[in-house]
């Protein structure tokens, strides 16, 4: 094209140019948050495909009603029956909904079974974690110290306790994930306060999860209800409006969860509200019918699924009334104040509770990680930046700086070694269902056959890791033990004469809340194919627990070594050594019965 015909030059308005140089920069975008949720979703996954289950309670009351929404059969537990409705199937019903995830890849299925449906769920948990804490530490690392949110990162990353409370499916892990969400809505307040959004994480956390954890919001609240009577009535009148928007977010979530249980249930019950009837007002011995521990009993546990951060953390509160003018922390007093409070409120609120468990502790681990972050800051700063006149000023700074490397390495040892610990000793039961999945085993399994496809758990009914561990053709029953509390039942199988999902809302025989003994719940051990059995050196061999391991009748499909607990030495029972430090070892077996 030549000159003469080329277009003349468009000029930009003067309004548009004036426009565009006024324009606010993009702000950069905050990559501190993404590489957080890495970091812990990757600790977090880890903990998915390798921690062993703690408790049975996480098995029976909760992945075998799962598995019963998905395949139709699973054992029930008597808080499940209608007459009691202690559980919620809207929580079961979330998470065997977030388990069709492993179906996408038909494949995946076809080589791991219905285990694939299991560590899909625990990933899923990893990184529904993993997004809450890294919006925990956005809003510290805003509103009050970018150093304190580091720490608290390290402290999740490498907390033992936190290796399990994080993929552990309990209501109470799922009330953790909702008090982060919650305590980051509350403190941060840059763009005006969200009051409403902290009031319905911790209703979620509360309704869908525990009712308990409710208090762990009532410190907020109470501070933002002081600021409002301290400033003036308009304050006071948005405060009241915002308490009514996150009631009613709340409330909304609280309804969906009632009718979604009353659909299930077939009868109006409201279970949060029956959790606290049965922990609080059961006239039958409630939770305490299943045990009860010493005051010092978390103080302990503490100690080892948190070691040293745990004197930190009780050291919040003394040393927030000494912070160095210099600290950096962008709150007052009293919004620290409020911000350590909980994990006291909560540890003094349960250690006061005869019944006693480790995952109690779960709601509150992220606010006892962030008050051991805001202690260990301000000492970092008396250590950094001492006043000339001090004792610590005398010290060389490399002395100093030598000193928090040596504290920083030995709690990376000291969690490494617990968690180290914990998976090489107790991950028996999630290792011996292996052999069933394999194609020259499938084979031999009569799957008509009833007695080929019956697993029985005798003694070592407790560390069962759920149905996801079993070939469809399977079912898993109990045999006589030396237990004699009550052991769960089964749900109404669908597709037995009364629709869908009956178990849900039948009533079934033999359940009580007095956990007493029902004869129904075992079969004859002539009616198994199958055996799970365990030997210790400390094992005592009686009528109803005999050593199935070694006997003619079973062949020894799988066995994996087991940690003896009783007859280990402390520092082996609660860390990693090497072999020859005191360490007894059992053996862990899946048995089948030999065929004559």
């Amino acid at each position: 094209m030549s000159d003469a015909t080329a277009e003349p030059p468009r000029r930009t308005p003067a309004s548009a140019l004036a426009a565009r140089q006024h324009t606010p920069p993009t702000p950069p975008v905050n990559y501190a948050p993404i590489a957080v949720f890495y970091i812990l979703f990757i600790s977090h996954a880890f903990a998915a495909f390798y921690q062993p289950i703690q408790d049975c309670d996480e098995v029976f009351n909760y992945w075998e009603p799962t598995h019963y929404l998905n395949h139709g059969h699973g054992f029930q537990t008597w808080e499940y029956s209608p007459v009691y409705a202690i559980r919620s199937w809207a929580y079961a019903a979330l998470h065997a909904l977030a388990i069709q995830g492993s179906k996408v890849v038909p494949v995946i299925n076809e080589v791991f079974g219905k285990r694939a449906e299991f560590y899909m769920l625990r990933a899923v948990l990893a990184g529904i974690c993993a997004l809450c804490e890294a919006r925990l530490f956005n809003g510290v690392a805003k509103c009050i110290n970018v150093r304190v949110a580091w720490i608290f990162v390290g402290i999740m990353v490498t907390a033992p306790g936190m290796f399990h409370a994080s993929v552990a499916y309990l209501p109470s892990s799922f009330a953790m994930y909702a008090t982060m969400l919650s305590t980051a809505a509350f403190i941060e307040r840059r763009n005006g306060f969200r009051t409403a959004q902290g009031i319905m994480f911790a209703g979620l956390g509360a309704s869908l999860g525990w009712p308990f954890a409710l208090v762990l919001a009532v410190p907020f609240l109470l501070e933002e209800a002081f600021a409002a009577v301290n400033t003036d009535q308009q304050a006071i009148i948005d405060l009241a409006w915002r308490v009514l928007d996150g009631t009613a977010r709340a409330g909304g979530i609280f309804a969906v969860q009632v009718l979604f249980d009353a659909t299930m249930y077939r009868r109006l019950t409201v279970v949060p509200l029956n959790i606290i009837l049965y922990n609080v007002f059961s006239s039958s011995g409630g939770p305490d019918l299943y045990g009860t521990e010493p005051w010092s009993y978390y103080l302990r546990n503490l100690a080892l699924n948190f070691h040293l951060w745990v004197p930190l953390a009780l050291l919040s509160l003394p040393i927030l009334f000494v912070q160095p003018s210099k600290s950096a922390i962008k709150t007052s007093i009293l919004r620290s104040l409020v911000l350590i409070s909980p994990c006291y409120i909560w540890l003094g609120l349960f250690t006061l509770q005869p019944h006693k468990e480790e995952r109690f502790l779960y709601p509150a681990y992220p606010l006892r990680a962030l008050s051991a972050a805001l202690t260990l800051h301000t000492l970092l700063i008396y250590l950094g930046s001492p006043s000339k006149t001090s004792l610590i000023a005398k010290i060389p700074a490399f002395l100093r700086l030598l000193f928090v490397l040596a504290f920083l390495i030995l709690i990376l040892v000291l969690s490494a070694l617990r968690i180290a610990g914990q998976v090489s000793a107790y991950a028996a039961p999630l290792q011996i269902y292996d052999p069933l999945h394999t194609p020259e085993m499938r084979n031999s399994i009569n799957t008509i056959s009833s007695l080929d496809t019956t697993l029985c758990l005798g003694k070592e009914w407790y560390r069962f890791p759920s149905h996801h561990f079993l070939p469809d053709s399977f079912r898993a029953r109990f045999i006589k033990s030396e237990f004699d509390g009550l052991l769960p039942g089964d749900f109404e199988q669908t597709g037995k004469g009364y629709g869908p999902y009956a178990g849900t809302w039948r009533v079934p025989k033999g359940m009580n809340d007095g956990n007493q003994w029902d004869e129904g719940k075992v079969v004859g051990v002539e009616e198994c194919g199958w055996i799970v059995d365990s030997h210790l050196p400390s094992t005592r061999v009686t009528e109803r627990e005999p050593k199935f391991i070694g006997s003619k009748a079973w062949e020894q499909v799988e066995c994996v070594p087991f940690l003896d607990s009783a007859s280990t030495g402390l520092l082996g029972r609660i860390s990693w050594v090497p072999e020859g430090w005191g360490k007894v070892w059992g053996e862990y077996c899946l048995l089948r019965r030999v065929k004559t």
